[in-house]
């Protein structure tokens, strides 16, 4: 099985930030990883709201959110749990999470949260 890409934050410029949670699904999806500390299993995240995502999408939106430096993937047999790298993220660019996710809040696209330390 090939090995997951984790990018170190110095690697990646805040465009690749800005642009992975462009996505208003990528968002939630990581918004909800972000909430709940760890997301172990994809079919936790293939429905948000009343939208129903495909598989393969899914993992288009987890490669980009892991290129982006925003999740950490790990494998677990079958499974793959997701894990936010917002304090990684925080520490390279402040406030810029909660910014874009306040935004979304405020657009009411998203609930309000806040950037959770790991």
């Amino acid at each position: 099985m090939r090995p997951l890409l984790h990018p170190s934050l110095d690697d990646i410029p805040p465009e690749a930030i800005l642009h992975a949670l462009a996505d208003p699904d990528r968002a939630a999806m990581f918004i909800k990883i972000m909430t709940d500390g760890c997301v172990g299993a994809c079919s936790a995240l293939s429905s948000l709201g009343d939208r129903v995502i495909p598989k393969s999408s899914l993992s288009n939106h987890f490669k980009v959110l892991r290129e982006a430096g925003l999740i950490r993937s790990e494998r677990h047999g079958v499974e793959v749990r997701n894990h936010p790298r917002c304090k990684e993220v925080e520490a390279r660019y402040p406030g810029l999470l909660e910014g874009i996710i306040n935004a979304y809040a405020a657009a009411g696209r998203a609930p309000a949260a806040t950037v959770v330390e790991e």
